[in-house]
């Protein structure tokens, strides 16, 4: 549960710190004062939109922090996505969590979790299963019949099933792709054959090898320089061994300084080691001057080598700019034309296969389609029986409530038996939510039928009825007696106790409706006060004299009949909560 929320220079709130209650947490107060400021606080610390418009004026950053408490069963769920990210210390993940955010004017964005850094994409990860929000604007959804399939699915809780639905169709996608390119018009593909053709015959007859370049450049820079090598070469040789009896070389004089350290050595045994290392030096030299006279013995000056060694390379360097930035790289280009190229001249036995497996899989994704359906449908039976009982509670007792499937037959469809439909990744069910809000009336589409308050009580049966399957512990609900007048509050606030009471959620209400406040187990008014100059929002967590008077004043007078009436309210709630909690144990 959310059981601290801190904003700090977050648009008129300048510092504000809450701490709610794990039950039934109600806030109050003038349109404008800053209530929906404190949900937009909690969207922005759950991975929400951020805007720099959101910074207080004349600070350089926005902060928000929440504070979450978790049972077991939210820890298991949060632990892998934090042991990903090796954000799982034990000193740091205990059995609350803290998510933070900060916003600064230059656009940039600071997220962390238990003070440690991380993405937006984790942060919206380790947010979902912990809070849903449901604001102003969402039972205007309702209307829109492609939201109630997930809706449905939600309540029957079918994602995994439909996700695994939807991983099927996938795969179904990735044969019907390459069926496709292989019916392509045959001019085309004509045209690719040859290409392919004429791309592996190029190749081949080059011949190429790995590390060929790199041997070839070697041997040109060697031919192109024959001359220069050979005196080069010849003069080296001569030094060391010497090729007339002008001078000494070095083999000689080596010689020389080996028998004088001999003789040295005769009389000091200290110098063996000079001696020995001269030997060596001596070998080394000999054995040089051998390897360059076979290095000299090798060179020639040979242009018709050096031509075809430029043509060779040349040719790798044509082939380089057509197919690849090296031998390798051709070569790999070769291979995978080699592979398309088969591919292709054995399309109709690749056609054939392919079509077969097109038609199993979508025998297979109908089979997959009538079990989701058959539960969707059960599931259907139950929310319908589920949201007439909430709007009986609500004063349209009278109301029918009903979910409509219809299929839409596709000749190239999923297979049911021998009948084929159209489908998606959510299956092949078209799901619309019916009513008839009076008596006699035919069902019809929800949006042909229920005006504005209707609407908003519908809303409110359809949440409350998923709130009791609904495993997120924290329910936000922004102004959801939009349209419902103050005759229904009391049941309003009944039922949404009752989901803190019954389903064991912590429920969060931005209210105007005293008879819907009067059920709040915490009560927090929220006011405007002008301080230096300056706008700012306060929260004031109220006793039951403060309630008296915060709902005395959304009656719309301090008047005693006022304040009687606002205590009766107070009261007339605590009974009913007190009931319901015997009727529980």
């Amino acid at each position: 549960m959310l059981s601290e929320l801190y904003i700090r220079n977050f648009a008129i709130i300048d510092d504000l710190r809450l701490q709610f209650d794990a039950g039934f947490n109600v806030l109050t107060g003038e349109t404008g004062a800053g209530k929906s400021i404190i949900l937009d606080a909690v969207m922005l610390v759950l991975g929400g939109r951020s805007d720099t418009t959101m910074v207080r004026a004349g600070c350089e950053q926005a902060f928000v922090e929440a504070t979450f408490r978790l049972d077991d069963q939210l820890r298991a769920q949060i632990l892998p996505l934090l042991q990903a990210e090796g954000l799982d210390d034990d000193e740091e993940f205990g059995d609350e969590i803290v998510l933070a955010r900060e916003l600064r004017v230059n656009g940039r964005n600071i997220v962390r979790v238990n003070g440690r850094s991380i993405n937006l994409t984790l942060l919206r990860d380790i947010a979902a299963p912990l809070i849903d929000i449901h604001g102003q604007g969402d039972h205007l959804s309702l209307l829109k019949p492609r939201s109630h399939l997930p809706l449905l699915d939600a309540y029957a809780r079918l994602e995994k099933a439909q996700k695994a639905f939807a991983h099927e169709v996938s795969k179904l996608s990735l044969i019907q792709r390459e069926l496709q390119g292989l019916r392509q018009d045959e001019r085309i593909l004509a045209q690719r054959i040859d290409m392919l053709q004429f791309q592996i015959q190029e190749i081949d007859a080059a011949k190429l090898k790995p590390g060929e370049e790199d041997e070839l450049r070697v041997e040109r820079e060697r031919l192109a320089n024959a001359e220069h090598l050979t005196r080069a070469a010849t003069e080296a040789v001569a030094a060391m061994t010497g090729v007339d009896d002008e001078g000494q070389n070095v083999v000689d004089l080596l010689g020389q300084a080996e028998r004088a350290l001999s003789q040295l050595t005769r009389f000091d045994e200290t110098q063996n080691t000079r001696l020995e290392t001269l030997q060596g030096l001596a070998f080394q030299v000999s054995e040089l001057a051998g390897e360059l006279q076979l290095y000299l013995d090798e060179l020639e000056f040979n242009p018709e080598r050096l031509n075809q060694v430029e043509e060779r390379l040349e040719l790798i360097n044509l082939l380089k700019r057509k197919y690849g930035a090296d031998i390798p790289a051709i070569l790999a280009l070769r291979d995978k034309a080699a592979v398309e190229l088969e591919q292709i001249t054995h399309s109709e036995e690749r056609i054939a296969q392919l079509e077969k497996e097109q038609t199993a899989m979508l025998r297979h994704l109908g089979k997959l389609a009538q079990a989701l359906s058959q539960k969707r449908q059960e599931a259907a039976v139950t929310l319908s029986r589920s949201v007439e009982e909430h709007l009986a509670e609500l004063s349209m007792a009278g109301a029918r409530f009903s979910v409509s499937f219809t299929t839409e037959p596709d000749a190239n469809g999923l297979f049911v038996g021998e009948e084929r439909f159209a489908f998606d990744q959510t299956g092949y069910d078209q799901v619309e939510f019916l009513i008839s809000t009076n008596p006699g009336e035919p069902m019809k589409p929800m949006a042909k039928v229920a005006s504005g308050g209707e609407t908003a009580r519908l809303m409110l049966a359809m949440k409350t009825a998923l709130a009791e399957v609904d495993a997120t512990p924290t329910l936000i609900f922004d102004e959801i007696d939009q349209g419902i007048g103050g005759r229904v509050g009391d049941i309003v606030g009944r039922k949404l106790w009752g989901l803190t009471a019954v389903a064991n959620h912590q429920v969060i209400v931005v209210t105007h409706l005293p008879q819907l406040a009067g059920y709040g187990d915490a009560h927090f008014h929220v006011s405007k006060r002008q301080r230096d100059e300056r706008t700012t929002t306060a929260v004031e967590t109220l006793d039951r004299n403060g309630r008296i008077t915060e709902l005395a004043a959304m009656l719309g007078t301090q008047a005693q009949h006022a304040r009687d009436g606002a205590a009766s309210i107070l009261d007339l709630a605590h009974t009913a909560k007190q009931s319901a909690l015997k009727r529980t144990v």
